[in-house]
C-alpha cells in the first residue's frame, strides 16, 4: 500500500491547534518537528553527547512541522484536499516496504581492524575469511560505522586472549562485549544506562552463538550508583569504555580498580579538542596512556595502570 506523506511548516504556537483541525479534518497519526524541543532536549542530556550531526541540526533548524500520513486512496486524496485549502503542504509518497526495510539499504558487512567483519542479522557473511560479528542494528548506539566503535574494536582484537575476562562500560548494542568474546575471550560483562541495553545486547549475542554464560549486561547509571559499582566487582583483563568525554572523566576515576595487575583500558567517545582534557583526567588517576590514535574527529586511548 501507499502512503501520502503530508509535511506543513507550522508556527510553534500553531502547533496544537492545527494537529486538532488535522484530525477534524481525517488526518491522524501525527509527528511533530520542533527546533525549541530538539534544543531542550539536546540540553538536557548533553552529558550522553559530545557531538550532533550537522545534518540532523539542519533539519530542525529554525522550524517546526507537522507531518501526518494519509491512505494513497480516494478518501486519503480527499482529506489532502482539504489540508491544502488551509495550508501550504509539501507532499511525498511512501510505500509500506520503505517503512519496514527501507533503512536497511544503510547497513551492510563491515570490515574492522584485521581480523574483524560486522555483518547486519539480514546480510550473508563474506567469504574472506575475517570473523563475523553478526548484529541487529537498532536505536541503541554500536553498529560498528562509526570510527570510537571501529577503533575500539581494532585495539581490542590486539589484546583479546583466551579467557580473558571483559568489562563494558556503557555497552549499548553489546557490539565490544560481543566482538571480545568472537575474538576469543572467554566472559564480558557489560552495564550501561540504557535501560533496553540488557536486551538488546543479549539478542546481538544470540546471534552470535553467545550465550548468557558468558554475556550478560546491567542497566544503571556507574557514576551515580554505588551498588552497580560494586556488583560489577572484580578484576578484568579488558575493560571497555567507548562513551562520551563528560563520562570518561568522572569514570576514568574508579574504571582502574577493575583491572587486572596487567590489564588494559580501551577508551574512546572523544571529540576532537578534548583529547588533552582526558588524556589528563587518565593520568591524574593513574593510567598511563601507551596509545593514542584518532580518526576522523574521534579519538581512541589505549592504558595500563601505572
Amino acid at each position: 500500500m501507499r502512503w501520502i506523506e503530508v509535511c506543513i511548516d507550522t508556527p510553534r504556537e500553531e502547533i496544537d491547534a492545527r494537529c486538532e483541525a488535522l484530525a477534524a479534518l481525517g488526518a491522524g497519526g501525527f509527528v511533530i518537528e520542533n527546533e525549541e524541543d530538539f534544543r531542550e532536549f539536546l540540553e538536557n542530556n548533553r552529558q550522553y553527547w559530545d557531538y550532533v550531526d550537522r545534518e540532523l541540526e539542519d533539519r530542525f533548524a529554525g522550524k517546526s512541522r507537522i507531518k501526518t500520513y494519509l491512505a494513497d486512496d480516494e478518501d486519503g486524496r480527499a482529506v489532502l484536499a482539504a489540508i491544502r485549502a488551509l495550508w501550504e503542504a509539501s507532499v511525498s509518497f511512501v510505500e509500506d516496504s520503505d517503512w519496514e526495510n527501507n533503512w536497511r539499504e544503510y547497513y551492510k558487512p563491515i570490515e574492522v581492524g584485521e581480523k574483524l567483519v560486522v555483518v547486519p542479522e539480514w546480510e550473508p557473511i563474506p567469504a574472506d575469511g575475517r570473523l563475523p560479528l553478526r548484529l541487529d542494528p537498532g536505536l541503541i548506539f554500536g553498529t560498528g560505522s562509526h570510527p570510537t566503535t571501529r577503533m575500539c574494536l581494532a585495539a581490542l582484537e590486539r589484546f583479546a586472549a583466551p579467557g580473558a575476562r571483559v568489562l563494558d562500560l556503557g555497552c549499548g548494542s553489546g557490539i565490544l562485549g560481543i566482538g571480545a568474546l568472537v575474538l576469543g575471550c572467554g566472559s564480558c560483562l557489560g552495564c550501561d544506562i540504557d535501560p533496553k541495553a540488557p536486551e538488546v545486547a543479549a539478542a546481538n549475542a544470540a546471534l552470535n552463538g553467545v550465550g548468557p554464560d558468558r554475556f550478560r549486561v546491567l542497566a544503571g547509571d556507574l557514576l551515580s550508583d554505588r551498588s552497580l559499582r560494586r556488583a560489577l566487582g572484580g578484576r578484568y583483563d579488558l575493560v571497555l569504555a567507548n562513551i562520551v568525554s563528560d563520562v570518561i572523566i568522572p569514570l576514568s576515576a574508579f574504571a582502574g580498580d577493575y583491572l587486572a595487575p596487567d590489564g588494559v583500558f580501551i577508551t574512546s567517545g572523544v571529540i576532537e579538542g578534548r583529547q588533552e582534557e582526558v588524556a589528563a583526567a587518565l593520568r591524574a588517576n593513574g593510567f598511563e596512556i601507551k596509545e593514542h590514535f584518532s580518526e576522523e574527529e574521534w579519538h581512541c586511548f589505549v592504558c595500563k595502570r601505572g
